[in-house]
């Protein structure tokens, strides 16, 4: 059997070769070694390693160059050119008389126009502009705040405009608002400004001109806070309204917050102080505080006592200081109805002058042979000059409060409606509840003899007329005569002063079942014949020992306009 043979090829240094005639080399240094050749393996396997690295490479730059190459391309375009918002200027806010109440000032920190030289410096440079209140104190619940335009942590924003949060800043927030503009900032890898270029030039806010006096405005809440403070009450408000044209001369709130404080945020502790205040200077008392009115509803009921002819009224009442009403189904027990005093021999005019709580329980519940005008009528006649409804639409929007009634007990207590809930709702008290904003106008109805207004913050805007209250001028001279009167010789006499002739109505209503605190009121206008403004204070839930209140504010204020403001007196 033939065998094939191994063989294999002997290498060149092999051939005649022995340990005789071996060479000398060093083959620690490699001497003596011939170079053999790359395989064919290695060959491959390289080329193999070439041919995928470039595959790799042509895969990534096809994705780079043509599947994904507009993307990129705009990326590198955004990285280049960089829009930079610039921010439109705000409103101004003036009074009546041109004062600014609030404005912009420029930007902290902000580089010269055109100076900027960085992205960062271009930043400063249309940053944000500060907006900036008057110090004048009362004016914080009218003029609101705002919030600023906001960035995310990367340093953009994420909104853009300002945000009114209360007050004028709040509702005209559409029109204070201007509309921001663009600026094409283009960079090298530096970051460093190479050119810029205005897109869309910013359109500044409209300014506002407002109808309030801010030296009247301001006086009326240091006159409420300085008799709110030394006679414990809890808060007030105050109002004054052209009564030919709805404008309001003056609205403030006490306590108030700083407009400043709570628009910069820069001072947490400040910010928090006036968040955690145990007083709610939040809360504008003057639009959305609810108060018992108190005696101050007695004029409207007595327009419809003269139109329903209840009594003549020149008809006599005796006020004993009350009046005592048997159970009709137990004689033995008798409901006392008690007035603040016993003031006597009474007509109509004098009973309002006066604030007789037995004359109106008597001709507004009926007794004694006078049948009254009935919980009904009097909702009516409340009802007529805007109480127990909303404000329409307007910066005043509020609260609707609460006229009591039969419908109102059966839905909140689900209980019948007794002659006792009628008596007290003829003296303005039980669940009747009104707003200063709903009293003013409802006084303005009654100075301009029966023209119901929408009041209006803005100045010359105005007169819009709700409605007409269709009731005879006779019977509002009546009106006027009694809360004239109230001003000469009655409860108002603190408005008894030589430089003009005021008309008001004094209110002061029992809170709670103990009747320890009292709402404190005083209504009006002027002048007396030729009314141009009404009035409306209210101070709240003080001590009901006390005998300084709200007339004695409103007469520190006329006092501080005579002196100050005679224009209106004129």
């Amino acid at each position: 059997m033939n065998m094939r043979k191994r063989s294999r090829e002997i290498d060149p240094d092999e051939i005649l070769i022995d340990s005789s005639n071996l060479p000398g080399f060093d083959s620690d240094r490699l001497e003596g070694r011939m170079e053999k050749p790359i395989s064919k393996r290695a060959l491959y396997s390289t080329l193999a390693a070439f041919v995928l690295l470039a595959a790799v490479f042509m895969v990534q730059a096809w994705n780079l160059e043509i599947a994904n190459g507009s993307e990129y391309r705009q990326q590198s375009a955004d990285n280049m050119l960089r829009p930079v918002p610039i921010f439109a200027s705000r409103g101004a806010i003036f009074d009546r008389n041109g004062v600014p109440l609030a404005w912009n000032a420029p930007p902290f920190g902000g580089a010269p126009n055109g100076g900027a030289t960085t992205t960062d410096e271009l930043q400063a440079e249309d940053s944000v502009p500060q907006r900036e209140y008057a110090t004048s104190t009362g004016l914080a619940h009218v003029l609101g705040y705002v919030q600023y335009p906001s960035k995310d942590k990367n340093g953009f924003y994420y909104r853009n405009d300002f945000v009114g949060v209360a007050g004028v800043e709040k509702y005209y927030n559409d029109i204070l608002t201007g509309q921001n503009g663009s600026r094409l900032v283009e960079v090298d890898a530096h970051g460093k400004v190479v050119s810029q270029n205005i897109v869309d030039p910013p359109v500044s806010g409209q300014t506002l001109d407002l109808s309030i006096d801010s030296k009247v405005q301001s006086a009326l809440y240091n006159n409420i806070k300085a008799i709110a403070e030394k006679y414990s009450f809890g808060g007030g408000a105050g109002v004054i309204m052209d009564v030919r044209t709805g404008e309001i001369l003056a609205m403030t709130s006490y306590p108030e917050y700083s407009s400043q404080v709570m628009s910069d945020k820069t001072d947490a502790a400040e910010v928090k102080a006036e968040l955690n205040a145990p007083d709610n200077p939040f809360l504008d008392r003057a639009i959305d505080g609810l108060y018992t009115p108190g005696s101050i509803v007695k004029p409207y009921e007595a327009m419809g006592v003269l139109n329903e002819h209840v009594i003549d009224p020149l008809t006599i009442i005796h006020d004993t200081g009350s009046i005592s009403v048997p159970n009709p189904y137990d004689p033995s027990q008798v409901a006392v109805f008690r007035d603040w005093k016993a003031l006597g021999d009474l007509d109509l005019r004098h009973a309002i002058a006066m604030s007789s709580d037995v004359y109106f329980y008597t001709v507004g519940g009926g007794y004694g042979g006078v049948k009254g005008l009935g919980i009904d009528n009097i909702v009516k006649y409340f009802s007529m000059f805007g109480f127990g409804e909303a404000v329409p639409q307007s910066f005043f929007s509020g609260p609707s409060g609460t006229i009591s009634s039969p419908t109102w007990k059966e839905a909140t207590f689900g209980e019948p409606w007794y002659l006792g809930d009628t008596y007290h709702t003829a003296i303005g008290q039980y669940g009747t509840q009104v707003t200063p904003v709903q009293v003013v106008r409802a006084v303005a109805a009654m100075a301009n003899e029966g023209t119901l207004l929408v009041p209006t913050i803005i100045k010359g805007d105005g007169p819009h007329v709700e409605r007409t209250i269709d009731l005879p001028k006779s019977d509002f001279d009546i009106v006027h005569q009694g809360m004239r009167l109230g001003v000469e010789q009655g409860t108002s006499v603190a408005l008894n002063v030589p430089y003009v002739e005021a008309a008001g109505k004094s209110g002061t209503a029992e809170l709670g079942a103990s009747k320890a605190n009292v709402n404190s009121w005083i209504t009006g206008f002027w002048p007396y014949q030729d009314p141009h403004y009404a009035f409306a204070v209210t101070l709240e839930h003080g001590s009901v020992h006390n005998l300084i209140g709200a007339a004695a504010a409103m007469r520190n204020q006329l006092d501080w306009m005579e002196r100050n403001s005679p224009q209106y007196f004129q």
